[in-house]
């Protein structure tokens, strides 16, 4: 039976918006790691190599 409840109706709504929010954070967060796969290998591992060396108590 159909009902024209106002909570039923409101909560109806919040579930909607958040699959729609869960949808748009899924989309940007393929986005981010899409764009980051895209950038070259070597140049990364060189940056994070750098970045250890800096953080080492050895080259303090």
């Amino acid at each position: 039976m159909l009902t024209t409840d106002a909570h039923f109706l409101l909560t109806l709504h919040h579930t909607h918006a958040d699959e729609l929010r869960a949808e748009a954070d899924s989309a940007r967060l393929a986005r981010v790691a899409t764009r980051r796969s895209r950038r070259n290998p070597a140049q990364a591992a060189r940056r994070h190599h750098r970045d250890a060396a800096s953080r080492s108590p050895a080259a303090r």
